[in-house]
């Protein structure tokens, strides 16, 4: 996933941005909600984590607006606050979830992995593609029962947020560009051949057939 930090504490945003990117997503950190609008108004975000505190205002204000423009975004509030009034105001304004400081970062990981599910359409975190098993919530692959091999299958966290790129829009042709912005943060360095070589990776794990190319277009989830 591409994923915006909006968090002004400057210990904390590195944890959360060193914990998002070792699960495999591409992590914009700004402090201020300026540098917010700035971002969101040249790239496209699959989750937004939202201090309350910023310094240049109100995170709930800045929900709100985001909002009543049409933008849904899915948004994990991180806040100090830990009233329940303060919560209830949280998912008024449109928070999808609120996680109360200090917190366990692999929680974080949790919730924002369940968050993602619900937007693409699908809470279970258990899914069938071709004779491949998926448990998303711990990211385990399996091969279908009665395969020869039942061992786990294993990728790694960059290989893992390409194959949930796909996982999350079944049919949908993605091209590399789009691809590319799920595995980098901005001024992030990218391979001219990055998707290739991981597209091939995943082909060899879990079977020629799991991604199919459409020449000059881009990529689609096709059957393990």
């Amino acid at each position: 996933m591409r994923v915006l930090l909006i968090e002004d504490d400057t210990l904390l945003g590195d944890a959360i941005r060193d914990q998002v990117a070792a699960d495999g997503h591409a992590v914009d950190w700004v402090s201020r909600l300026a540098d917010a609008r700035d971002h969101l108004a040249v790239a496209t975000y699959d989750l937004i984590l939202l201090d309350l505190m910023l310094p240049d205002g109100r995170g709930l204000d800045f929900l709100r607006n985001r909002r009543v423009a049409g933008d849904v975004s899915p948004v994990i509030i991180l806040t100090a606050r830990d009233q329940i009034s303060d919560r209830i105001a949280g998912l008024n304004a449109g928070a999808d979830d609120y996680l109360v400081k200090p917190f366990d970062l692999e929680e974080l990981s949790a919730r924002l992995r369940a968050v993602a599910r619900r937007y693409a359409g699908n809470p279970n975190p258990l899914l069938a593609i071709g004779n491949l098993q998926i448990d998303m919530a711990a990211r385990t692959i399996l091969p279908a029962t009665g395969s020869r091999d039942s061992r786990p299958i294993t990728l790694t966290a960059r290989e893992w947020a390409l194959f949930e790129a796909f996982i999350q829009h079944p049919g949908t042709l993605l091209s590399k560009s789009q691809l590319e912005d799920r595995l980098y943060a901005f001024g992030a360095e990218v391979e001219s051949n990055t998707i290739e070589v991981y597209v091939s990776r995943l082909r060899k794990k879990l079977g020629s057939g799991v991604i199919t190319t459409e020449r000059g277009l881009g990529y689609r989830l096709g059957v393990a």
